[in-house]
């Protein structure tokens, strides 16, 4: 296996738009690194740049201690498993896993040795004989994977593999892949715009926006720590609530005015937002760090919002209320037990100690 180097990765496309823009990453031996965002935000353009299916604009890119700029895809030794599988459908699925060595000329009883161990640890062995057409579209998506796996490759590229599948097989395949990576002990660099797939698999995640990369981080991190609004917002299902709010500071007291709602700020919270007096900012709050339960409401010396709810979603686990806040969208993840319905007005202690505030015109955080 193989560490991988970007270095002030530029792509740029012939009509001058700017696909990616001054990407610089240090991948480790045998990470698992995701690339996510919206659509259109490049993630899938570096990817291609890696394998050597796009060329690079400007930037130096190393696999190992070797620069790959100008080296064909064949000769940089990545396999790639696309979101399309790609099999060829008049071959069954040994002769789709063993094609690439068949090409490379090796002895047909290390093909065999090697396409019996890739479906040893994909569960493919009593599909071998059978055709991709007899298979569903998570034994398609394994076949794939094992065409990957066989080659041995110092690198592995994931280009949205379960976007096709199904939400139940796209569960089953995230744990394929990750005890995938624990038993290959493999680098892998997956694509994904699916924040809760990226959330599950990665040791890293990159996340970007616009040809631009926005925090590089572990999940945990980037989940309690985002750098920036974008990333807030985009990691995190239900998605971070967020709101303007009216820095006062009053004595020692750092509050955050929303509406006729005075937030004391934690000491540590306030040293960092004081600077911002008088000043309009961004207030964020996840939907589980606030309560409709009564003691919690008693002690939040006065955090409290209150709201009709709008929506009323029962998840079996956990509730979802859904109401606004100075015209601002709000959810919270209550206990089933609630009494709380749609229509009523109801009020929400904030945990004040998990409050991120960022900077309204820079959208930088001020509080992690």
């Amino acid at each position: 296996m193989a560490s991988l180097s970007l270095s002030h990765i530029n792509k740029t496309y012939p009509n001058g738009f700017e696909a990616v823009k001054d990407f610089n990453l240090e991948v480790a031996d045998k990470e698992f690194i995701i690339f996510v965002g919206p659509s259109g935000c490049g993630k899938s353009t570096t990817l291609r740049m890696i394998a050597g299916l796009e060329e690079i604009t400007a930037g130096e890119l190393k696999i190992g201690d070797r620069v790959v700029n100008d080296v064909e895809p064949k000769d940089r030794d990545i396999a790639m498993v696309f979101q399309s599988y790609a099999l060829y459908p008049h071959m069954t699925v040994y002769d789709n896993m063993a094609f690439s060595l068949k090409l490379r000329k090796v002895p047909k009883d290390q093909i065999k040795k090697q396409v019996t161990e890739a479906a040893k640890i994909l569960d493919l062995e009593k599909l071998l004989d059978r055709k991709p057409k007899a298979l569903s579209g998570g034994q398609r998506q394994r076949v794939a994977m094992g065409r990957a796996i066989v080659r041995e490759p110092k690198v592995f590229l994931m280009d949205e593999p379960l976007s096709n599948l199904d939400a139940k097989l796209r569960v089953q395949m995230r744990t394929e892949i990750s005890k995938l990576h624990q038993r290959l002990g493999a680098t892998i660099i997956y694509v994904t715009h699916d924040q809760t797939e990226a959330m599950t698999l990665g040791t890293r995640i990159v996340v970007m926006k616009d040809g631009v990369m926005q925090q590089v981080d572990s999940p945990q991190n980037l989940y309690n720590k985002p750098g920036n609004l974008f990333v807030a917002g985009f990691i995190g299902s239900p998605q971070m609530n967020m709101v303007d709010a009216t820095v006062e500071v009053k004595g020692n007291d750092v509050c955050l005015k929303v509406g006729s709602t005075s937030i004391k700020l934690p000491a540590e919270k306030a040293e960092k937002v004081k600077a911002y007096n008088g000043k309009t900012v961004v207030m964020g709050i996840r939907p589980e760090h606030l309560s409709d339960e009564e003691d919690a409401i008693a002690k939040a010396d006065g955090a409290v919002l209150e709201a009709k709810i709008e929506v009323y979603e029962l998840l079996g686990a956990e509730v979802y209320l859904y109401f606004t806040v100075e015209g601002a969208n709000f959810t919270a993840r209550v206990n089933p037990r609630t009494q709380v319905r749609t229509g009523d007005v109801a009020k929400f202690a904030l945990d004040v100690s998990k409050i991120h505030v960022f900077d309204k015109d820079t959208e930088l955080t001020i509080t992690n």
